[in-house]
Formats: C-alpha cells, sequence, structure tokens
C-alpha cells in the first residue's frame, strides 16, 4: 500500500491534493450532476493509493442531483447540511437530514454493494452529503437509518471530552466492510487523544484504512463569521509518515498507516470529523493501539468531569449564529477505553 498525498484540501479530492492548496468546494460540476453542484472531496481507493475507504462529499443546488453506487463499493449516505432524497432500487427515501453536522446525529441510508442510487437536493434549499464507502465483497440490502438508531457516546474527560455517533460501527446495521463514525469536539478540546493505531492485525488492532473529513465552525457572525480553523496529526509507527496539518472546513486527511491524533480543536471554533475505515478482515472490528508514550493520559480522566458542553443539560456544541441544540441518540454513556 502506497498512498498518496495524505491532506486533501477542499474541491481537490485525492488528485493533485497537496499539503496547502485552496479551501471550498471545486464548483466544476461533476459528469453525474448538473450545473452549479460542487464536488467537495472525491476519494476512491485508486486515488488514495490504497485498497477499501473511500469518501465522496457534494454540495448540491437547489434540485441538484447526483448519481452515486454501482460497482464493488458498499456506501453511507449521510446527510452533513440539508435534506436530501435517496432514489434507489426502485424505493425513494426521504432523509431529513440536519440543520449542520453541529446539531446532532442524521438519518442515513446504506447501500448494498452494487446499488445505484439518485441523490436529490430539495428544489428550494441546497444540501451537503456525504457518500462513505468501501470496497466489498459481499452484498448485503440497503436500508433506511433512523437518527435515533444511531448510538452515541461521550469519550474522554476534561479537555479531552469528544462526542461521537456511530453509523456503522458498534450499531445493528450488518455491513460487509464499511466502518463510519463522526466526532465533534468543542473548541479548545483534543480528541483521537491518546494517539492510536490500527495498521495490523492482533489480537487487539485490525488494519484500517482511515479518511478523516472535517468542518470547522465558524466565529460568531457579530464577529464577522470568519472561517474556522483545527489541527491534525499523523506520524510515523514504523513506515514513515510525518504530517501535522491546518484543517478547515472541506478538508481532509488520509490515515494509511501509523498513530493518529490529536485532533485539535482551536478555542473559539467547534470541530467535527467524519471517520471514515474499511480494511481487509472480515469480523469488521475497530481495534485500534494507543502509541506507549502517551497511553498514560487515560488513567488522568478518572475523576474528571465530561466537558459540560456535550451534556444534555448544557450547551452543546454548535455553528456560530445558530441556536444550542442538545445531543440526541439513545445512549451518551462515557466510554473512555474506546476513542477515536
Amino acid at each position: 500500500m502506497s498512498a498518496g498525498p495524505l491532506v486533501l484540501r477542499a474541491g481537490t479530492g485525492a488528485t493533485g491534493a497537496t499539503a496547502g492548496g485552496t479551501a471550498g468546494p471545486d464548483r466544476t460540476p461533476h459528469p453525474d450532476g448538473r450545473a452549479g453542484d460542487g464536488v467537495v472531496q472525491a476519494i476512491t481507493p485508486e486515488s488514495a493509493g490504497w485498497s477499501y475507504s473511500g469518501l465522496t462529499v457534494l454540495a448540491l443546488a437547489p434540485g441538484g442531483r447526483h448519481r452515486v453506487g454501482g460497482g464493488a463499493d458498499e456506501a453511507l449516505v449521510l446527510p452533513l447540511a440539508g435534506a436530501v432524497r435517496v432514489e434507489v432500487d426502485g424505493v425513494t427515501v426521504d432523509l431529513l437530514g440536519r440543520r449542520d453536522v453541529f446539531a446532532g446525529p442524521t438519518d442515513a441510508v446504506f447501500l448494498g454493494r452494487g446499488s445505484r442510487a439518485t441523490l436529490v437536493a430539495p428544489d428550494d434549499a441546497p444540501a451537503r452529503v456525504a457518500v462513505a464507502t468501501a470496497r466489498a465483497t459481499r452484498t448485503l440490502p440497503s436500508r433506511r437509518l433512523a437518527a435515533r438508531d444511531a448510538r452515541v457516546e461521550l469519550r474522554g474527560a476534561g479537555a479531552m471530552s469528544r462526542r461521537v455517533t456511530n453509523y456503522t460501527l458498534g450499531t445493528d446495521v450488518d455491513v460487509d466492510r464499511l466502518l463510519v463514525c463522526e466526532v465533534l469536539t468543542p473548541g479548545g478540546n483534543w480528541s483521537s487523544y491518546p494517539p492510536h493505531k490500527h495498521d495490523v492485525h492482533a489480537e487487539d488492532e485490525r488494519p484500517l484504512e482511515e479518511i478523516y473529513y472535517f468542518e470547522v465552525a465558524a466565529a460568531p457572525a457579530e464577529v464577522g463569521a470568519a472561517p474556522g480553523v483545527g489541527y491534525h496529526r499523523v506520524y510515523a509507527s514504523g513506515k514513515p509518515v510525518d504530517v501535522l496539518a491546518e484543517v478547515r472546513t472541506g478538508d481532509a486527511v488520509l490515515v494509511p498507516h501509523g498513530y493518529h491524533g490529536p485532533s485539535m480543536a482551536a478555542p473559539g471554533y467547534d470541530l467535527y470529523y467524519l471517520n471514515v475505515m474499511a480494511g481487509p478482515a472480515d469480523d469488521v472490528r475497530w481495534l485500534a493501539t494507543d502509541d506507549p508514550a502517551h497511553a498514560w493520559v487515560r488513567a488522568t480522566w478518572e475523576g474528571q468531569p465530561v466537558d459540560p458542553r456535550l451534556l444534555p443539560d448544557g450547551a452543546a456544541p454548535r455553528s456560530a449564529g445558530a441556536a444550542p441544540a442538545r445531543p440526541a441518540g439513545p445512549s451518551t454513556a462515557r466510554t473512555p477505553e474506546e476513542a477515536p
């Protein structure tokens, strides 16, 4: 496995991406889209230089349409902002979506291997949607996932508190290889910490190619709503890799191997990332090991409270200028031993 560029700026996908591209969606219409639609990220196993994980992020204009699926991939259609209609296998599914990624879990659609779908934005509103993919061998039934069925957990403590929403990781969704979760980190906090890796097959680890896709809350509207910024680290566990990247909305980082973390939310700017993982193992498990140099940090969580901004009675992280939204989902159990 020889991965391509690890930092993919919004609008560049995995082709020609560098560590210093410009942010913002590519407004060139995709062959399957229409004028006004934008491809924010277009990552395939081939373009990434690995074997399993992929991600497409689309900014659809009102009434915009985009075809996805077919081939050897299974997929998860996940609205990031706005609603979207999914027409798949002769069935139409309306996803209510959400205001933005800081507003809690969303409903979604799992597409089995070979399924073809058309994504349609409402006539009167744009939509931003992620299509996470994994190269699959089994063909499983497509299905709708309700937002209430996502598994929501609070991880870490203190300034390492974050909220994790699992869609196909540890849920009842039957997948061949596709593992998808999203993480919300309040401004000033660190997540994906302690740094961890999953690049070998062992009793406590599974090899998984991972994509981090980022969105960052802007500054408050009353001070100009300037774009927010975060940071992400990937470094060697044997094979050469050394990345410390500034990330903004629409950027992605590939993790082919090595320790990854922390993901750092700058004070004042809540940080969101979508994790897409897949690998060769047949047991579809997320198993990772901490960097031994930093594993001791977990013990410091004991007795520390979870960041109150993540609690149902607190002011949940939100995008600038929006009304506070409470965490949604069936569970907010703290499980510090598992940590993206």
